[in-house]
């Protein structure tokens, strides 16, 4: 199951989940950013839409979302898990090492790529996901 709109509730519904403000503020927070935050970060979002939002509420929610289906941890080495909405389509991310920025690579390619290889084998690909730890080229300057 995916949240592919803003209707919070019947998603929450739908995963068996019960609605709660604080299940609609992080989820609404999740939704509507196009980076992959934290607990700590979505903790500081989340208060500036419900103050009474705590941090242990956003860890229980996240791990309530997670089970559900409706969100993706992502486990990044030596750092704190990041959260997005669960995809629609499964796809990879390449994380910064310098900054931490975590980039999405969607690519049909790969994906048709994974199935084909598991099929040689006799395996259906169930869900894919692979993390790619880089560092940014530095060019050195032209002239």
């Amino acid at each position: 199951m995916t949240v592919e709109t803003t209707d919070f509730a019947k998603a929450l519904r739908e995963a068996g989940l019960r609605v709660t403000q604080q299940r609609m503020v992080v989820l609404s927070v999740l939704t509507g950013t196009s980076d992959h935050p934290n607990a700590d970060e979505l903790l500081t979002r989340a208060r500036a839409v419900d103050e009474t939002v705590s941090l242990a509420t956003v860890y229980r929610t996240l791990s309530a979302l997670e089970d559900a289906g409706l969100i993706r941890k992502l486990s990044l080495e030596n750092e704190p898990s990041r959260y997005e909405i669960a995809p629609a389509l499964d796809h990879d991310h390449l994380v910064d090492i310098d900054t931490g920025e975590v980039i999405e690579l969607p690519s049909e390619d790969v994906h048709r790529l994974r199935v084909e290889l598991a099929a040689r084998l006799g395996y259906e690909v169930i869900s894919q996901h692979t993390l790619i730890r880089a560092r940014k080229i530095k060019t050195p300057p032209q002239g």
